[in-house]
């Protein structure tokens, strides 16, 4: 027996399917969001540092102390 579904309810069924998740998952979807903008924000610091000058060990050291 095989069972038709119209492509709108099937739509609806994976939208509700997937609200549910969230909810229920709300940490795990937050920290993989998170996890995703640390990578974005890391990889455009990379490319500013490619831009960049280069630094002394010492001016290094005083920007991640606060003592820029």
């Amino acid at each position: 027996m095989q069972t038709i579904m119209d492509e709108g309810r099937l739509k609806q069924i994976f939208k509700e399917a997937l609200a549910e998740m969230l909810e229920e998952k709300q940490n795990l979807f937050h920290d993989l969001v998170m996890e995703a903008m640390e990578d974005v924000a890391l990889s455009r610091a990379i490319e500013e540092g490619y831009k960049s000058g280069k630094a002394t060990r010492k001016e290094v050291f005083d920007i991640l102390e606060n003592r820029a």
